[in-house]
């Protein structure tokens, strides 16, 4: 299975604002009462100030839209996150779909939103003989549908979305991204596949804001 993530976009000031990224507009505008101090490029303290006092709103100053490739069922749980705005592959437009084989875990008898990596290999390999069945039918009667001038969103109908890859465009503010990798960067909570992806997505956001992300991990309650 594949997930990745790439920063395809940013916030960045203007030249009429004496800061040059996009984490220093967000402390220039966290500075909007004190204005005499807002040419200062010190701002470390300023960030991490607002960060341990959960003044979380100067986040909202800077926006990153980040390239995200997962399988479908997965990004339908980015899709619940309300405060970011998508753009998404669609197939009723294309037929490049991209089919992906899944690992199988056994089910956590103690929390059911958790699974464990030691289902025995006589059920990991019968998981994947039949998605492997699965995805050689799918994929032939796509085609077939197709040839015979099926519509693709008709066609589309057969694609099992945890086969099938999906890749999406998420544009958010940085304070949506940090309470995003607060709740999904979450072992034992959220699904396995999901918190991958949430890596993926702190290891692609976080070089643009390092200051912040340094002092973040330590803050509660985005």
């Amino acid at each position: 299975m594949k997930v990745s993530a790439k920063l395809v976009g940013l916030t960045q000031p203007t030249v009429h604002v004496p800061v040059t990224n996009a984490e220093g507009l967000v402390a220039y505008c966290a500075r909007v009462s004190n204005p005499s101090n807002q040419d200062n490029p010190d701002y470390g303290k300023l960030l991490d100030y607002c960060i341990r006092n959960k003044h979380w709103s100067v986040f909202e100053m800077a926006n990153a839209v980040v390239e995200v490739e997962a399988p479908r069922d997965i990004t339908r749980q980015l899709l619940r996150h309300s405060s970011f705005s998508f753009q998404e592959f669609s197939q009723r437009y294309s037929d490049e779909i991209e089919f992906t084989e899944r690992e199988f875990r056994r089910q956590d008898t103690k929390n059911r939103q958790n699974s464990i990596d030691d289902l025995d290999d006589i059920a990991k390999q019968f998981g994947q003989s039949v998605q492997q069945r699965l995805i050689k039918v799918v994929e032939e009667a796509y085609s077939e549908f197709r040839t015979d001038g099926v519509a693709k969103e008709c066609a589309r109908v057969i694609l099992p979305e945890g086969l099938t890859m999906s890749r999406l465009y998420v544009n958010g503010t940085l304070r949506s991204w940090l309470h995003y990798l607060d709740v999904r960067d979450d072992p034992g909570v959220t699904q396995h596949e999901h918190v991958l992806l949430a890596r993926e997505i702190r290891k692609a956001i976080a070089p643009a804001f390092p200051t912040i992300f340094k002092q973040v991990n330590n803050a509660t309650d985005l």
